[in-house]
């Protein structure tokens, strides 16, 4: 499988974890959304695309978002989420709270998909901002 195509959208707020979106297409066949740029202690990474898990209330089975304290269709209070060996008495991580939607079975198709957005990325930021006066006439 190879990557056809990699288009970058940066973030204007620089002070922000999430640096870009990026859409990534295969084979001229398939594309993929909502890839996160993303700066963290030991550099920038990606974040595949992902949703929240939701949880049915046990009156009215409306799926509300994990970690809810009332339903929202019927105001309920739910019942809190089980917990899994290793989380903390706080409570369940963020990353419990979501599922990817599409990602990498292998490691090293991680890594090539990574750096080929990573680098897209670093291309983008050399080009610097699009001035608006160059649409305007």
């Amino acid at each position: 499988m190879e990557i056809t195509e990699v288009k970058i959208f940066l973030k204007d707020s620089p002070d922000k974890k999430l640096k870009a979106y990026a859409t990534v297409t295969f084979d001229n066949a398939f594309v993929v959304r909502n890839i996160k740029v993303i700066q963290g202690a030991n550099g920038v990474f990606i974040a595949m695309p992902s949703r929240r898990i939701k949880q049915p209330c046990p009156k009215c089975a409306f799926k509300n978002e994990l970690r809810s304290k009332f339903c929202s269709q019927c105001g309920a209070q739910l019942p809190l989420p089980p917990r899994t060996e290793g989380q903390q008495d706080a409570g369940l991580s963020a990353q419990s709270e979501h599922k990817d939607i599409a990602h990498p079975i292998t490691q090293s198709f991680r890594d090539y998909l990574q750096k080929k957005i990573l680098d897209a990325y670093e291309q983008e930021i050399k080009k610097g901002p699009v001035l608006k006066e160059h649409f305007e006439e």
